[in-house]
């Protein structure tokens, strides 16, 4: 079993977010968490208060984009920041809690404001040894 991961890739004026994990769910998590280090370091985030979050697309990677962007809508309605997700997929539905702060200037050190997940190098699939990538680029 591999370890669920997320990574932040180099693309031009914006950031690309991918999570890899041993199921779909476990990538999208770890996608989120990298969403999250864009912003602030998810390490630095205390996981105490939780929401929910739904989402329906018509296929997996319109979904991670609609899971990526609820996230940006809570985080700057909600003037949050999350470190911690828990999801489930069935179908076209994605149902999840995500746990995490307040934004404290004082306490986090804030990267930059994430606008929106787009379609730019979006994909959702297994890789050849069966861990699942999800990833996209998100404006910043």
């Amino acid at each position: 079993m591999t370890e669920a991961h997320w990574e932040l890739l180099p693309h031009g004026a914006d950031i690309g977010v991918r999570g890899i994990g041993d199921s779909k769910e476990a990538a999208f998590e770890q996608a989120a968490l990298a969403l999250t280090a864009v912003v602030a370091d998810p390490k630095s985030i205390t996981v105490s208060d939780e929401i929910d979050v739904t989402c329906t697309a018509p296929d997996d990677e319109l979904l991670l984009v609609e899971w990526l962007n609820a996230l940006i809508y809570e985080m700057a309605t909600r003037k949050m920041l999350f470190a911690r997700f828990e999801l489930h997929i069935d179908g076209n539905q994605l149902v999840a809690k995500a746990w995490g702060e307040a934004i404290d200037a004082s306490k986090h050190d804030l990267g930059v404001e994430v606008k929106g997940a787009t379609c730019t190098n979006l994909s959702v699939r297994q890789d050849e040894t069966g861990r699942w990538l999800a990833q996209c680029v998100v404006d910043v």
